[in-house]
């Protein structure tokens, strides 16, 4: 009989959309204090990097011939969404990471801040596919440290979160689908060592990390 009480995986997300896929392994997301399993994280491979990058390949034409400040309004409409949120995001950094709640709610407002002020962004790097690797330190804010100067010169995003913390970036990734973000635009891809091998190896993709 099926478990139904058991933690929920968290979905990658992959064009534009919410994807499950059968992982060989799992990561649990637990409270720090308490200890509580609160989610699963899926520890993806390969197979995965390269759904992820093939969609991000095949948004990147359309999103790299766009103008600056169409890219900008739509990372602008993104912060907008995160900061009508912004208690829920804190919340899911509180309870992942074990922040106080004035340091989770600073690190949302910095990330609301980040997005709506892209268009003042410097853009850094040439159009094309980054991976990049997320952390334990500022799981929603470092990331966008990368993605934002890299989508704002027309690149494309394929964020690997730390598999302990997931669930604020992808929550983000949520909100993009809701504020019309092209889809293959920002991906997020869930794993550990395997999934950051699988994006080496795809040519072409520029790996950051957070």
């Amino acid at each position: 009989m099926l478990q139904t009480d058991a933690p929920l995986a968290i979905p990658l997300w992959i064009n534009g959309h919410a994807y499950l896929t059968l992982a060989p392994a799992f990561q649990d997301v637990r409270n720090p204090y308490s200890r509580e399993v609160l989610r699963r994280t899926p520890l993806c491979g390969a197979a995965e990097a390269q759904k992820a990058v093939e969609a991000a390949q095949a948004a990147l034409p359309l999103w790299c011939a766009q103008l600056a400040s169409t890219r900008a309004a739509l990372l602008s409409a993104v912060g907008e969404a995160l900061a009508g949120y912004s208690g829920h995001f804190a919340r899911l950094i509180v309870e992942e990471t074990g922040k106080e709640s004035p340091a989770a709610e600073t690190e949302v407002s910095k990330a609301v801040a980040l997005l709506c002020g892209s268009l003042s962004v410097n853009a850094s790097g040439a159009a094309g596919v980054v991976g990049i690797v997320g952390n334990a330190a500022a799981p929603l804010l470092d990331p966008l440290l990368l993605a934002v100067p890299a989508l704002m010169a027309g690149a494309v995003v394929v964020i690997k979160p730390n598999p302990e913390m997931p669930s604020a970036i992808f929550a983000l990734a949520e909100l993009t689908g809701r504020c019309a973000f092209p889809g293959g635009v920002f991906s997020i891809l869930h794993g550990a060592e395997a999934a950051v091998d699988g994006l080496r190896a795809v040519e072409g993709v520029s790996v950051l990390f957070a």
